[in-house]
C-alpha cells in the first residue's frame, strides 16, 4: 500500500523532531527574556550549520504566525503570558483528556469542551487554570501545534449525500465527515482508512477523505489490516523495497572469509519456536583443553547486508521493529533478508556477528571475544527438542515433539553441548537472580488457529529450562557487549555513544497502589531498599503462580514498572539487575540491535564517538515504534479472543474480577484468560455502587459485594468483533 514517507536518506542533513515545541519550551522559561537563534541553537545542542538553519527558518515561520514575536532585530521572545504550557494530550475512553507536561509534577485534567480539536498524542498549547470550588488544576487547548496523528480506521456510515468514519478506537471522540467527492470507492459499512484534512472552526467533526478501503467489518484480514493500520504500521513493502533487497550480493566470497573469524568448524545450532522462519541467533560450543568452555554467540550479520543511508536502510529504520500478530509476522526487513540471506538456517554458511566467551565450571567470564564472524549451523532445534534433550539427557528427540512428526536421534556432541550450556545458564541465572533481577515467567496465551486462521482452541505456553538456556546467552551477550563499549579502564563509564537498553526503577507510588491491591489477596511487598522491593516481588510472582488471581497481579505489578526503552544515556537496566545492557541480539526484527552492530564495529575498528544527538533520535523513535507494535500484537490477541468466545455463547465460566470501575467489573475467564465486561446496569439483583477504597461493587439494599480478586462465574452476553471486546453476564447467586 502506498505510505507517505519522509525520505530521510535522499537528504543530507538530519531533520530535527520537535523543534516548535522545543523552542516554546525555552522562550516559555522566561517571558520576560529574550533570545536570539544561536542561543536558541545552544540550549538545544544543535551546533551544526545545518541544524542552526533550520532553527532560524522555524523562528521566522512563529514570527509570521504570531507565535512567538521579534522585539529587537534576531531577538525573539514568547507571544504570550506564563500561564500557557506546552505538552501532549491523552485522551481517555470517555472522551476527557489529560495534558502531561514537564511543567508540572501530575497530569492535569481536561475536560471534553475544553479540548479544542485537540487528539490523542497531540503537542497542544494549554491555559492552566484552578477550578473555583475544588481548587483542582484544569486546562483549556488554546491551540494544537502539531497533530501527531491524522490516519483513523473506522467504519464508514453513508447518508444520501455524505457520510462519516465511525473511528474503531475509543481515543479517537469524533466521527470523520466525509464528502461524497471524497468516498473513493467506499460503500456503506466498508471497514475503511480515513486521513483529516481539515477541522473547520465552527464543525464539531473533522473533514476527511477515505484513502483506503479495507473490507468488511468482522472479515479476518480486513480487522488484522485495521489493527496495524491503526498504530501506523505497514503489512507489506514498497516495490523499490523490494526490487533493492533482491538486488544484493548475497555470495560469501573468498574475500570476505578472510575479513573474518572463520568459526565453520565449530559444533554450532539453533534453538527457536517450532513456527519460526528467521534464526536470528546460534550458538557454538567447544571444550578447551584447560578444561574450560568456549561459548559462541552468533547473530545474523543484518549490518553487513543493509547499509546506512539506502533505500532498505530507510525503510527499516521507519518500521524499527518486526510486528508479531497472533496469526502473521509483519518483518522490519523483506523476506528475502529475514527469512533467507540473514537466517542462520541449518547447512548453510553464514556472515554473522559474535560474542564468544572461554567461560569455565562456575560459568564465569574468563576470556572474551568480539567481531565479524563466518560460521555453518550443524543443526536446528525447536525448543520442544531441546527441552526433550534437557529431560531426558539422552539423544532421542521423541515422535510427539519432533519437528520431522518422526522420532529420530542427534549426535553425542551436541547432546553434551546442550546438557552442558542447560548447566551453565542455570548458574548464570541464578547469579542473576541473586543481584536483585526480576523474574517475570509469564504465561503466554496462543491459539490453535484452522487454515483460515479461526481461533479452534486456546492453550498456555510457559518457559521451560530451553527457553531459559538461550535467553541466558542471550542476555550475557548483550551484557559483555554494552559493558565493552560503555565501560572505560578501571570501571568508569566511557564517553562513546552507544546504544543502551534500559530500564528505570519502579515508582514508588505505583509500588504503593500495588501493596494496596495485592493486600487483599494475603500478599504483601517490603520497599524499604532497593534489594528488599526486587527480593519481594520475586517471591510475590513465586506465590502467585498457577493460581487464579495470578494473570492479574502479574499484570499489575508489570504496571508498576518503568518502560524499558532505548536510549544514549545509560542508567542500567533495573529488571535484570545489570548496570549496563543492550540490544545486539535480534538484528533481523530489531533496528536498535543494527545501530548496535554498526556502533560495535566503529569502535572495533578504532573510530571516535559517535554524533550523540543523531543515535538518541534514532533511539526515541525506535522506543517509540516498538511500543506501537505492541499496542497492535496486544489488540490482535483481543480480537482472537473475542472471536473465539463468539462460538461458546451458551457456556458458563469460572473467572476471576480482574478489574472494578464505576460502571462495572472486569472479569477474566480462569481456563482462556480472555477479558469481558459485566456491566452494573446488567446485574439486575440489586442497586449496585462503586466502591473505590475497597476495589469493589457493593449492593445498596442487600449489601452484596463484588470485589477485586473474587472467584465469580459468567455467560458471553455479547461479542463485538470491532472493538475487540466482550460483555458478559453475570451468574448471580
Amino acid at each position: 500500500m502506498p505510505r507517505k514517507k519522509k525520505k530521510i536518506y535522499k537528504k543530507k542533513g538530519r531533520v530535527i523532531k520537535d523543534l516548535t515545541r522545543n523552542i516554546f519550551k525555552i522562550l516559555n522559561k522566561d517571558s520576560d527574556k529574550f533570545y536570539n537563534y544561536k542561543q536558541i541553537a545552544a540550549q538545544l545542542g544543535i551546533s551544526d550549520t545545518d541544524g542552526k538553519t533550520q532553527v532560524l527558518k522555524k523562528l521566522a515561520e512563529l514570527t509570521a504566525t504570531k507565535k512567538i514575536k521579534e522585539v529587537d532585530r534576531g531577538k525573539f521572545q514568547i507571544n504570550e503570558d506564563r500561564k500557557y504550557s506546552l505538552g501532549t494530550l491523552d485522551i481517555t475512553s470517555n472522551g476527557n483528556g489529560y495534558f502531561i507536561s514537564d511543567d508540572y509534577d501530575d497530569d492535569i485534567f481536561v475536560p471534553n469542551v475544553n479540548l479544542g480539536k485537540g487528539l490523542q498524542g497531540d503537542i497542544v498549547k494549554v491555559y492552566v487554570y484552578k477550578k473555583r470550588r475544588s481548587n483542582k488544576l484544569e486546562a483549556d487547548v488554546v491551540e494544537v501545534l502539531e497533530r501527531v496523528k491524522t490516519d483513523f480506521v473506522g467504519v464508514l456510515q453513508l447518508n444520501k449525500n455524505f457520510g462519516f468514519v465511525l473511528p474503531d478506537s475509543n481515543k479517537m471522540y469524533a466521527d470523520i465527515f466525509i464528502s461524497q467527492n471524497k468516498l473513493n470507492g467506499a460503500e456503506h459499512g466498508d471497514k475503511v482508512q480515513a486521513s483529516i484534512t481539515d477541522w473547520p472552526e465552527k464543525s464539531k467533526n473533522p473533514f476527511g477523505k477515505i484513502t483506503k478501503v479495507l473490507g468488511k467489518p468482522g472479515d479476518h484480514n480486513t480487522e488484522m489490516h485495521s489493527i496495524l493500520l491503526e498504530y501506523d504500521l505497514p503489512y507489506e513493502f514498497p516495490k523499490e523495497v523490494e526490487e533493492d533487497a533482491s538486488t544484493l550480493p548475497i555470495e560469501i566470497t573468498k574475500d570476505e572469509i578472510a575479513k573474518r573469524r572463520d568459526m565453520r568448524g565449530d559444533l554450532t545450532f539453533t534453538i527457536d519456536p517450532k513456527d519460526a522462519k528467521d534464526f536470528d541467533d546460534a550458538l557454538s560450543f567447544k571444550k578447551l583443553e584447560n578444561g574450560n568452555y568456549e561459548i559462541g554467540i552468533h547473530i545474523a550479520d543484518v549490518s553487513h547486508y543493509v547499509q546506512p543511508k539506502t533505500i532498505l536502510d530507510h525503510e527499516a529504520y521507519e518500521r524499527a521493529t518486526s510486528v508479531y500478530l497472533v496469526d502473521r509476522v509483519v518483518p522490519m526487513l523483506p523476506e528475502m533478508l529475514s527469512n533467507g540471506v540473514c537466517s542462520l538456517r541449518p547447512n548453510e554458511e553464514k556472515l554473522t556477528f559474535s560474542a564468544v566467551f572461554e567461560i569455565n565450571e562456575k560459568a564465569q567470564i574468563i576470556d572474551q571475544w568480539f567481531g565479524r564472524t563466518v560460521t555453518y549451523s550443524d543443526k536446528r532445534f525447536a525448543y520442544e527438542e531441546a527441552q526433550a534433550i534437557i529431560e531426558n539427557k539422552n539423544n532421542i528427540i521423541p515422535e510427539n515433539v519432533s519437528l520431522t512428526g518422526e522420532e529420530y536421534t542427534v549426535d553425542d556432541a551436541i547432546v553434551e553441548a546442550t546438557l552442558k550450556l542447560d548447566e551453565l545458564a542455570k548458574i548464570l541465572r541464578k547469579k542473576r537472580m541473586k543481584q536483585g533481577a526480576i523474574s517475570f515467567d509469564r504465561v503466554e496465551v496462543k491459539f490453535n488457529l484452522d487454515e483460515e486462521a479461526n481461533p479452534v482452541g486456546v492453550y498456555f505456553k510457559e518457559a521451560k529450562d530451553a527457553n531459559k538456556l538461550i535467553e541466558e546467552f542471550m542476555l550475557l551477550a548483550n551484557r559483555k557487549v554494552a559493558e565493552f563499549i560503555g565501560k572505560a579502564k578501571g570501571g568508569k563509564p566511557s564517553n562513546k555513544t552507544f546504544v543502551y537498553r534500559v530500564h528505570d526503577e519502579p515508582d514508588i507510588e505505583k509500588l504503593a497502589s500495588l501493596q494496596n491491591i495485592i493486600s487483599k489477596f494475603g500478599y504483601k511487598i517490603d520497599t524499604n531498599t532497593k534489594e528488599s522491593t526486587s527480593d519481594s516481588l520475586n517471591q510475590l510472582l513465586n506465590d502467585v503462580h498457577g493460581k487464579a488471581e495470578s494473570n492479574m497481579i502479574e499484570t499489575l505489578t508489570i504496571r508498576t514498572m518503568s518502560k524499558a526503552v532505548y536510549t544514549t544515556q545509560n542508567i542500567g537496566h533495573y529488571g535484570l539487575a545489570f548496570d549496563y545492557y543492550s540490544h545486539f541480539t535480534s538484528p533481523i526484527r530489531r533496528y536498535p540491535d543494527v545501530m548496535t552492530h554498526r556502533l560495535l564495529q566503529h569502535y572495533l575498528d578504532g573510530g571516535n564517538s559517535a554524533k550523540q544527538d543523531i543515535y538518541e533520535e534514532k533511539c526515541k523513535h525506535s522506543s517509540k515504534r516498538e511500543e506501537l507494535a505492541s499496542k497492535a500484537e496486544r489488540d490482535s490477541i483481543k480480537y482472537m479472543q473475542v472471536k473465539y468466545m463468539q462460538d461458546h455463547k451458551d457456556e458458563v465460566f469460572d473467572g476471576v474480577i480482574t478489574g472494578v470501575t464505576e460502571w462495572g467489573i472486569y472479569v477474566e475467564i480462569t481456563k482462556n484468560k480472555c477479558e469481558g465486561m459485566v456491566r452494573i446496569r446488567d446485574i439486575k439483583s440489586d442497586y449496585y455502587i462503586f466502591d473505590e477504597e475497597q476495589y469493589a461493587i457493593v449492593g445498596q439494599s442487600t449489601k452484596q459485594m463484588y470485589q477485586l480478586g473474587d472467584n465469580v462465574q459468567v455467560k458471553v452476553k455479547k461479542t463485538d468483533l470491532e472493538r475487540k471486546h466482550l460483555d458478559f453476564d453475570l451468574i448471580e447467586e
